[in-house]
């Protein structure tokens, strides 16, 4: 009987059709001798009834008349192998996600034999079936609508009381397979944006709704194994755990995604659930108890992962309430949550009316030694009001403080989690201007546009300068929490000034601070007070004295052009909209350079390091006193510009242009010091020395004379006059040595710079030579000319910081007296001992 089954016949008919379903018709066990044919006419009817919805409707009438759906379920009953539930998975998945058809939609759909197909008894220790089966209930829900929901479910008096394709789906919802954890998603969200009510009111009915539930546990899951590997990359950081940690990031963000999706489905007692939820299972039990100063041993996450995932809810799922209730958990004791999750949380609940009122709710937080009624009820049918908890004062260490310590006492990365929370809440747009006041973050802009309405309100005088006294801010009497929230605000400028005087954090997040601080002020130096501006005077002016020493220091021929660079990305950071495009940048500081070798600290590269941060905290002190005089910042630091060669300059006499010198090329020797040098162990070779600087740049040339043009000489070897530390040998006075760095920096260059990411490479040497002149003079001859011309490029580097240095506004810079650079040991290279 098979073998007619292969004859030749035209694949996409009607009668190729029928005769495939008669022969399905006949099957009345599956085995081993008809298993391969079952799954081929499985698979054929799929592709001729997707055929037919495009190009001749009879195909489908037909499948209709000859009830197939029944033959697929009768088959799979008398099939014991999971091939055959594979095809017919996959033949239905195929058909359903293709067919165009309403009618035919509606058929397949309103079919008892669907619902037998979704509740069937599948094996699903088979990863490959479960997985055709997650694809086919996602391809049911994917033509769902009004009109074709209500196919799939029984109601009872007009309430739904079976949903099998949700229901079934959900089982699935925490899979440890990602792939059906998205296709579940993607279910529930179909099922949830058809917005029919009575479906609406199914899901949040017990025991569906404990779905939401079980999503919140999956998600505090997460950020428990989050947690352990920002731990274990602080231990020990390796290219390993960083990827984990930006692969569970990425996670983290996708589950709070989904979440916010199905808020938007605009299901209030969706909503409802997810935000108790959230509060219940996640931010009271775990997130707030970690940001107390003193941690203790059971809490189960930092406080950096903490203040993360925060802003991450706080940013992404955009719930009113929810925003509103972890603000005003800051204004309580750390104490006031526990870490154990079956510990009942009462307290106190402000109603509508602002009127205090005892609940025996359970989920609802204490705040026993914070002032009365500060905290809401978890329920969400308790809004948070703000001025309910901005007119009680706070008589205990809150957790705003604790943030606020962190950024004071933390380390980088727990300064950079509180600048990035505070951030948070300061653009929250879900958050009321008042709270962000009482918060002491409410941008000084929108307090004064705040205070000239209620001015207007009751008819005082509107003049911004009638809510100040004196110029610092004090606001006049009559409302009540004005005085408060101005207090709140000079604790935030306290922490974000002191924050600048801490050496160390990182530039990065100095910036961030300096970003947050150009936020909360109106541009304006009254909007220090006087202990701040003394305190940023005399950053600014020890920032100042460490730049002028780089200027005489290891990079002087690259300070300019970092000074440069930095100032446009710190314009750019200070002017933008948010100070870091993601939230998993926070982490990004555990990602430090990896070398093989670790470096001494006289290295050049220790040094270039050191260089770029003062550079990048000065920029940063520098615009910020800008912007303290309410003026726009430049798109380029003010600067001399280079100055041209003189005739006289050794430089000049070489012949040598801006360009400076290049291997290979030719130049006169004059002033050049005849020397010996090996580099290489008993090959010496013979050349001019000779040290020149051309504006802010400098070499040290070694020159070989030509033999056919006396005077003359072809450039050898270039080495960097800057960091050489010449000295004459103690013993031998006609030797000289010199410290060589690189001629760059590497991490300038980030197609160059190595990090964590990618495998360790060999840290960056310092070189040493050791020169052998003719005689004493010459020695000293060749000393004095590097020294004279390490002198002439560092007054050129000052020279051209001038402008800047002295800008109106800033402290007056005494010039600095010239003086030979600080001598410094270096790892070995090329040596000579001649």
């Amino acid at each position: 009987m098979w073998s007619s089954f292969w004859r030749s016949r035209d694949r996409f008919s009607l009668d190729e059709l029928r005769y495939l379903i008669d022969q399905l018709q006949k099957v009345q066990t599956v085995n081993n001798d008809n298993k391969n044919f079952v799954i081929e006419a499985l698979r054929s009817i799929s592709e001729l009834i997707t055929y037919g919805d495009q190009h001749d409707s009879n195909y489908f009438d037909f499948f209709m008349e000859r009830q197939v759906m029944g033959e697929f379920v009768r088959i799979l009953k008398v099939s014991g192998t999971v091939s055959i539930s594979l095809q017919l998975l996959q033949t239905m998945s195929i058909m359903i996600q293709n067919l165009k058809s309403e009618r035919a939609i509606y058929y397949m759909i309103n079919n008892e034999h669907i619902n037998i197909l979704i509740t069937y008894s599948f094996d699903f220790r088979n990863e490959e079936l479960l997985s055709h089966y997650i694809s086919f209930l996602r391809a049911i829900s994917g033509k769902l609508d009004k009109n074709t929901i209500s196919l799939l479910v029984k109601t009872q008096n007009e309430e739904v009381v079976s949903f099998p394709l949700y229901v079934e789906a959900i089982r699935f919802a925490s899979n440890e397979d990602s792939m059906i954890r998205t296709a579940v998603r993607a279910l529930t969200l179909n099922v949830y944006h058809v917005g029919d009510e009575s479906v609406n009111r199914f899901v949040v009915k017990a025991p569906q709704a404990d779905y939401f539930s079980n999503l919140i546990t999956f998600f505090q899951k997460q950020c428990i194994y989050l947690n352990g590997l920002v731990s274990e990359t602080l231990k020990n950081p390796n290219s390993h755990t960083t990827t984990a940690i930006v692969n569970a990031v990425d996670e983290i963000e996708d589950n709070l995604y989904y979440i916010s999706d199905v808020i938007s489905a605009g299901i209030a007692d969706v909503g409802r659930l997810i935000t108790d939820n959230i509060l219940q299972l996640l931010i009271f039990p775990l997130l707030l108890p970690s940001l107390q100063l003193d941690a203790v041993n059971d809490i189960q996450i930092g406080a950096s992962t903490s203040l993360y995932l925060l802003c991450c809810i706080l940013r992404i799922v955009k719930i009113k309430d929810l925003a509103n209730t972890i603000a005003a958990s800051l204004f309580c004791p750390p104490e006031a949550f526990v870490s154990d999750s079956e510990t009942t949380l009462k307290g106190y609940v402000p109603d509508r009316g602002h009127e205090t009122q005892q609940t025996e709710n359970k989920n609802v937080i204490e705040v026993d030694g914070c002032s009365n009624n500060i905290m809401p009820s978890l329920s969400s049918s308790s809004p948070v009001h703000p001025e309910d908890i901005i007119s009680k004062g706070v008589s205990r260490l809150t957790l705003r403080d604790a943030l606020l310590s962190y950024i004071t006492a933390g380390d980088d990365l727990q300064v950079l989690s509180s600048l990035s929370m505070l951030t948070t809440l300061l653009q929250t747009k879900e958050l009321d201007a008042t709270m962000l006041d009482a918060l002491g973050i409410l941008p000084q802009r929108k307090q004064n546009k705040k205070l000239l309405l209620q001015q207007a309100l009751v008819g005082e005088d509107s003049r911004e300068d009638q809510f100040f006294l004196s110029g610092r801010g004090f606001i006049r009497d009559g409302f009540s929490c004005e005085l408060d929230g101005y207090l709140q605000n000079l604790k935030v400028l306290d922490a974000l000034v002191t924050l600048f005087c801490r050496s160390n954090i990182s530039p990065e997040t100095l910036w961030d601070g300096g970003w947050l601080l150009r936020q909360l002020l109106l541009y304006s130096e009254a909007e220090f007070n006087n202990q701040h501006l003394e305190l940023l005077r005399d950053l600014y002016k020890n920032c100042t004295s460490a730049l002028l020493e780089e200027a005489r220091g290891t990079w002087p021929d690259l300070l300019v052009t970092v000074l440069c660079d930095e100032w446009k990305r710190c314009k750019r950071a200070m002017e933008a909209p948010y100070p870091r495009k993601e939230l998993k940048c926070m982490f990004l500081p555990l990602d430090k350079p990896s070398f093989d070798d670790v470096l001494p600290s006289e290295s050049s590269f220790v040094a270039g390091e050191r260089m770029c941060k003062v550079v990048k905290v000065f920029v940063l002190l520098h615009q910020l006193q800008i912007f303290s005089l309410g003026r726009a910042l430049p798109e380029q630091p003010p600067t001399c510009p280079p100055s041209k060669i003189p005739e006289n300059s050794r430089a000049g006499n070489a012949g040598l242009d801006v360009s400076g010198p290049k291997l290979g090329s030719e130049l006169r020797l004059v002033d050049a010091v005849p020397c010996r040098i090996a580099f290489e162990r008993g090959k010496v070779r013979c050349f001019y020395f000779l040290a020149i600087s051309v504006g802010a740049s400098g070499w040290i040339l070694l020159a070989e004379e030509l033999p056919l043009k006396k005077h003359y000489g072809i450039i050898c070897v270039v080495a960097p006059l800057a960091k050489s530390d010449p000295a004459i040998d103690q013993k031998y006075s006609r030797w000289l040595h010199l410290q060589i760095r690189p001629s760059t920096l590497p991490f300038l260059d980030p197609a160059k710079f190595i990090t964590h990411g990618k495998a360790k490479t060999k840290a960056p040497v310092d070189g040493r030579w050791t020169l052998a002149f003719m005689d004493d003079e010459s020695c000293k001859s060749a000393l004095s000319m590097t020294l004279e011309e390490i002198d002439l490029q560092s007054n050129e580097v000052e020279k051209r910081l001038k402008p800047l240095l002295n800008h109106e506004g800033a402290i007056v810079v005494p010039d600095t007296s010239t003086h030979p650079p600080e001598a410094s040991s270096s790892t070995a290279t090329p040596s000579n001992s001649l």
